[in-house]
């Protein structure tokens, strides 16, 4: 394809117009081309990407570098959007899915998964925590059992990731909702997280967390696996049915003598977990709003946004590219519309 080039004898600089026309003015890649390759780069490796991907789906041959270089600057493109406070596409209030009470409901959750790092000279590093923050609706009528989700992921602080969630939950028509509801794992800074960037939420600790220590405790205490699987299992039954302050009850009136040392511990931990949590283990009222009582939400979307690209065999990542490909691989997965909306802004 030919195109004009102009040339000033004055200023001694030339441009050709058309390149302004087809927006590929200081790229190599046209607008088109570089979503594609962007897309291409956070679905599968980058070698994968310029070895099989876009021959197949454009006829593109471009070196991996190239691949890498474009989905990780247009990553970092829509992290400084989003730091800016930039939304994609227009507020679209969400038809909320409704509690056993009739009300309008909307779930928030957090978390955090690790991702190998890549230090100089090509050596392992110490692993960096990629937070994945989600606003989702499970219920959606629209949508069937799958609901709709709004996530954000990426190497954050949990101020900046608060403030970007908020902006995204407002999008949906948050405000609006009668029950907020919070679920976390119980991680450190989390419950003082949700009461800051969602003050109206009722705040749930993730109950199969809590099952796990119910189950090391029961496995530090007693002498053979069939007697500690149904001492666990009584336990969480009691849990789930009476609630944390119940259970706690239950746990402190045990008697320690006998057992060793290694034994007390497991207890003393255990005991001062529920003490702590049982406020947010209130199990049967939860259940019988009809609220979900589980984080799987939220993990399953750090396995979905984080682990299938970020933590295969093997791979180690600079920071900055972690960040990068996290933040497009959440809007990727965001509800649809969302990668379309930024893609149209970018250009």
């Amino acid at each position: 394809m030919e195109r004009a080039y102009y040339y000033c004898p004055h200023c001694h600089e030339g441009h050709c117009p058309w390149d302004r026309i087809l927006r590929v003015c200081g790229s190599e890649l046209t607008p088109a081309v570089t979503e594609l390759t962007a897309l291409a780069g956070l679905l599968s490796s980058f070698e994968e990407a310029r070895a099989k991907v876009l021959p197949r789906l454009a006829g593109l041959r471009l070196s991996a570098s190239t691949v890498e270089r474009t989905t990780e600057f247009a990553g970092e493109r829509l992290r400084q959007a989003r730091q800016a406070g930039q939304t994609f596409g227009p507020p679209r209030p969400w038809a909320w899915g409704r509690d056993l009470q009739g009300r309008s409901c909307a779930y928030v959750s957090v978390d955090a998964t690790g991702v190998g790092q890549q230090g100089p000279g090509g050596q392992a590093a110490e692993g960096r925590m990629a937070w994945v923050g989600m606003v989702f609706n499970p219920r959606a009528p629209s949508h069937g059992q799958g609901g709709e989700a709004r996530y954000l992921a990426g190497l954050y602080d949990l101020d900046e990731l608060g403030l970007q969630l908020r902006r995204q939950a407002a999008q949906v028509g948050l405000e609006a909702v009668e029950q907020w509801v919070a679920l976390t794992d119980g991680g450190a800074g989390l419950e003082e997280f949700m009461r800051k960037n969602f003050p109206r939420a009722e705040c749930i600790l993730d109950f199969y967390h809590a099952a796990e220590h119910l189950n090391d405790l029961a496995k530090a205490w007693c002498a053979t696996e069939p007697d500690a699987a149904a001492q666990a299992q009584a336990w969480c039954h009691q849990l789930k049915h009476e609630g944390g302050a119940a259970l706690l009850a239950t746990l402190e009136g045990f008697d320690r003598r006998g057992k060793s040392a290694a034994a007390r511990e497991v207890y003393r931990q255990v005991v001062q977990y529920v003490r702590n949590h049982a406020p947010r283990m209130d199990y049967p009222r939860y259940q019988a709003q009809g609220w979900l009582i589980g984080s799987g939400h939220v993990e399953a979307g750090c396995k979905v946004v984080v682990g299938q690209r970020l933590k295969g065999s093997g791979m180690r990542w600079s920071a900055a590219g972690a960040d990068a490909v996290c933040h497009l691989r959440a809007l990727f997965k965001s509800e649809p519309g969302q990668w379309e909306a930024f893609w149209s802004q970018a250009a």
